[in-house]
């Protein structure tokens, strides 16, 4: 191919662009101002011989340049102008002090609307009643410029424990939280005196057990009216609305029964206790309207549809029945499943990690993981999708480490495991910031959120990422 990267034979001739006679000009300014003007006039370009020359080669640089372009020469060559980070920085450790005078852990970190506030939750997340404990909520803005990490912006102090908390997708000051009573607030955080804007309240409705996720729904109907889901170990899922006297009262909602989920003949059956539909996590397809997978605590992942009509049997206690959303049961973990992860670039992949250590990739298609992977030989207790890497992945283990993972580089082994804490306590949760990409948030029994600033590696779209993902997806396992 090296001939063609040629033009046509052109003809040149030398012409010296400097000016004829030699002169010392010095850079100072008492240069002469005829000095300069004999200078300028001495260069003249052809103007007339430099656009027929151009005119001439035009239709073979075209054509060149159109060969090159269709060119797989340098597929998966990025140029990258900004300085390679080759590493992945600590940029902030941020604690309560009085939340770890109390022995509190950080049970949940969430990113606002604008991504440049980080909230988290305190609780316990090990045995015990955590039912009485005073707890917190504490959020830090890190575009502030006098940023104290001991001292938090926003300190709201909680009754009870809490176990998972998230940001209003659109509204930057609203924080929902989950507590170990089964209890639901939200807090809006411009009300300083007192930031508690709505609750659940304690009635039949509410979950019998700890609230282990919240998720903000996307009310399509009501458009500033916010819909809140939420899951517990109670085995129900619920969905919340707001009331105009500060009440989250119940909208719909269902209930994980163990002998309404749909078994694949290909599953080991079984003994299903009551403990096995305790729900631990759930995340909602990006792709599919009103399809959802959730964790349970029998080890299983569920694929679940909101359009689900068949009643939960038997029937719940409660203002509202409650419904079986179970589609799907995904082969199970060896133990019960901490966090799901529907991916936002396929539409049927998601990830699953739980008591095992390991992180099953799924397709939402069959139950057999596409593949499982042994990253912790404790517990994994998040694993979160990589805003922007359709290939990169985090999961946080009871080791203290926060491993990240670029399937394209490698399926056996994270890229990159970090450090979390010193003392090897375990990492609870973690968040991409879908804003500021760079930017990963991971909360620990220690009660320190460290915020960690990613290298490009891990933010940029390599060329034939998708395509690679698509393979990963179309595996059928035998």
């Amino acid at each position: 191919p090296g001939k063609t990267c040629q033009t046509g034979k052109i003809s040149t001739a030398e012409a010296a662009a400097q000016s004829h006679t030699a002169r010392d000009a010095a850079v100072q300014t008492e240069q002469s101002k005829d000095a300069v003007q004999d200078f300028q006039q001495e260069v003249q370009v052809d103007y007339t011989g430099l656009l027929s020359f151009l005119q001439r080669v035009e239709d073979a640089v075209i054509k060149e340049l159109n060969k090159n372009w269709k060119s797989h020469a340098f597929d998966g060559f990025e140029v990258n102008w900004t300085d390679q980070d080759e590493i992945v920085l600590c940029l902030h450790t941020l604690s309560y002090p009085e939340a770890q005078d109390q022995n509190l852990q950080v049970t949940g970190v969430s990113w606002n609307a604008t991504g440049s506030v980080i909230a988290c939750s305190y609780g316990r997340l090990d045995d015990g009643d955590w039912s009485t404990e005073k707890s917190y909520v504490c959020t830090w803005n890190l575009d502030r410029r006098g940023l104290n990490p001991q001292r938090p912006d926003l300190v709201v102090d909680v009754p009870s424990s809490v176990m998972c908390l998230a940001f209003h997708p659109s509204q930057p000051s609203l924080i929902a939280g989950g507590l170990f009573s089964g209890e639901l607030l939200v807090w809006d955080t411009s009300r300083t005196e007192d930031p508690v804007i709505w609750r659940t309240g304690m009635t039949d409705d509410t979950h019998t057990d700890p609230v282990y996720q919240v998720h903000w729904l996307p009310d399509t109907r009501h458009r500033n009216h916010a819909r809140l889901m939420s899951v517990g170990t109670d085995g129900k899922i619920l969905v919340w609305r707001e009331e105009r006297d500060g009440r989250l009262a119940l909208a719909e909602g269902f209930a994980i029964v163990a002998q309404q989920i749909p078994r694949s003949t290909r599953l080991k059956k079984v003994a299903w206790g009551e403990a096995a539909v305790g729900v631990t996590s759930l995340s909602f397809s990006p792709f599919h309207a009103g399809v959802f997978v959730v964790g349970v605590e029998g080890g299983y992942c569920l694929r679940c549809s909101a359009s689900a009509q068949g009643p939960a049997l038997p029937r719940p206690r409660g203002s509202v029945p409650l419904r079986a959303p179970a589609e799907l049961a995904f082969s199970p973990h060896a133990g019960p499943v901490y966090s799901v992860s529907c991916s936002p670039f396929h539409r049927n992949l998601f990830l699953s990690c739980g008591t095992d250590g390991q992180v099953h990739l799924h397709s939402m298609l069959q139950t057999q993981p596409l593949f499982a992977l042994q990253l912790s030989k404790k517990y994994l207790f998040s694993v979160r999708w990589s805003p922007v890497r359709p290939l990169v992945f985090a999961a946080a283990s009871g080791e203290g480490e926060v491993h990240l993972l670029d399937l394209g580089r490698s399926t056996q082994k994270p890229t990159v495991s970090l450090k979390q804490s010193v003392s090897d306590c375990p990492v609870y949760c973690l968040e991409f910031n879908t804003k500021h990409t760079r930017l990963l948030a991971a909360g620990d029994a220690a009660g320190t959120v460290k915020v960690w600033q990613l290298s490009s590696d891990f933010t940029e779209q390599g060329p034939r990422e998708m395509s690679h993902l698509e393979q990963l997806a179309s595996e059928i396992m035998d």
